[in-house]
């Protein structure tokens, strides 16, 4: 039996009246449960209020997809509360050890209300709390998935680059030690400077910045030209040089003058060193090009997450704006054109930078999808004074007047149940608001657009 005074420490029950304490456990049911015993199951009818005594529960069940466990402390209280409009339980209460609880019944409410009115105001105020901590965890999870899903095209962007120079370093050792045994086989020779000189000029002008790519049906017309060279001088063997050599765009005549000045083998190993260099020049242009791209995504990144950098600061609108396409490029080069319309001058707004990318992130990659990740996106930044406006455009499906009335509203999505939290455009009027800015929507079929109002920022002297 449950006294009085055991309630009188529960938070919500401290200094109520001892006789409406006494009327409160007249309508409860004191429940003992043992391990694994459960108390309420998700999806069945919430009747009752649970306040735990003494033990450990834990309530768990499915939200939005994924599985949530509470582990609620002796004190708390759990189930419906008066004025909730839930009407299934959302988890399941099970025991872990031996428990004790007290059950009232939600058909009481009215009663309690009229009866105990402070604990009421109590209750409500703890179901704001409740609220507000579901509101915080669906907030966070929609930050995490945000999270999850750029850094795993981030991983794909930054992997393609890394895997080129590997490849490419791999491959350097192999004709670095091709070099090494034509020098040697050269050094064995004995050249005249003339022929040294020759040798030399060759290898320098063809390793040179390669011209653009021609085509594939020019690079094997020159491929067979030059097997057609190198065989009417007794090499017949070389056909992977001429294949090497053609890609680099080299040409025939080009050659003719190393057989004019070389007997035939010392002109073996000088084209042998000659294309190796040739194919190391090419795998270091690589090297260089995949390695820049790592360096401006990890600058991309930087700039997105504003590390290193002051919280609040007067910020470039159209930087912003390119660094989060940078980052959605894995999205983006799958089929979506993006068309910019910039002005010439600075737009800048005094913001606090990584929220503001968190507003061009969510709208594009909601476009995006829209579009089924093929499309025109079409982002434009110009001023309205006081206002800097972004404005970011789709040609997909548009949205219906149905769907446009809810979008800003909190867990509203369209999307399937583990793809959307609803959070999205939520997060990006909230943040809109904390800049003292407004946002606006209209859509048609083919025209959806999304304005962005944010105040300017004085440009700093």
């Amino acid at each position: 039996m449950v006294d009085k005074s055991e309630l009188l420490h529960v938070p919500v029950f401290v200094d109520l009246p001892d006789d409406q304490i006494a009327w409160f456990l007249s309508q409860s049911q004191e429940l003992h449960l043992q391990p694994g015993d459960v108390f309420f199951r998700q999806g069945d009818p919430s009747d009752a209020m649970f306040v735990f005594l003494e033990g450990e529960i834990q309530n768990r069940g499915e939200l939005h997809g994924e599985t949530v466990s509470l582990s609620p402390k002796p004190g708390d209280v759990t189930g419906v509360l008066p004025f909730s409009r839930m009407t299934k339980n959302t988890f399941t209460g099970r025991a872990i050890r031996e428990s004790r609880l007290l059950r009232f019944p939600a058909p009481q409410f009215p009663e309690l209300v009229q009866k105990m009115p402070e604990l009421a105001k109590r209750l409500v105020g703890l179901m704001s709390d409740r609220i507000r901590e579901v509101t915080r965890m669906e907030q966070q999870r929609d930050r995490l998935a945000g999270l999850g899903k750029l850094s795993a095209g981030l991983a794909h962007e930054l992997n393609n680059p890394a895997s080129a120079a590997k490849r490419a370093t791999s491959q350097l050792r192999e004709l670095l030690k091709r070099i090494r045994d034509a020098s040697h086989d050269l050094g064995r020779r004995d050249l005249a400077p003339a022929q040294k000189a020759e040798i030399e000029k060759l290898e320098a002008l063809f390793t040179q910045p390669a011209e653009p790519p021609a085509d594939t049906l020019t690079i094997s017309d020159l491929e067979d030209q030059i097997d057609s060279l190198l065989r009417s001088h007794g090499q017949s063997d070389l056909w992977q040089l001429a294949a090497d050599l053609a890609r680099k765009n080299v040409k025939p005549e080009a050659l003719e003058s190393l057989f004019s000045i070389l007997d035939a083998d010392t002109a073996r190993a000088a084209l042998v060193r000659i294309a190796a260099s040739v194919e190391v020049a090419g795998l270091l242009n690589e090297i260089e090009s995949s390695t820049a791209r790592i360096s401006d995504l990890v600058r991309a990144i930087k700039e997105y997450t504003y590390m290193d950098q002051a919280p609040v600061q007067n910020v470039d609108i159209v930087k912003s704006l390119e660094t989060t396409l940078t980052i959605l490029n894995h999205k983006l080069k799958r089929g979506v054109v993006v068309q910019r319309d910039y002005p010439k001058v600075a737009l800048l707004i005094n913001s606090f930078g990584s929220e503001l990318n968190q507003i061009w992130t969510n709208i594009i990659d909601n476009a995006i999808d829209a579009m089924g990740g093929k499309g025109e996106l079409r982002i434009r930044a110009y001023c309205e004074d006081p206002c800097v406006v972004v404005e970011i455009g789709d040609n997909g499906p548009g949205i219906s007047p149905e769907v446009k009335a809810h979008i800003f509203e909190p867990f509203f999505t369209t999307k399937g149940v583990g793809e959307g939290t609803g959070l999205g455009l939520d997060t990006v009027q909230r943040i809109v608001k904390k800049h003292r800015g407004s946002i606006q929507v209209s859509s048609k079929p083919g025209d959806t657009r999304f304005q962005i109002y944010l105040p300017l920022a004085q440009a700093p002297a």
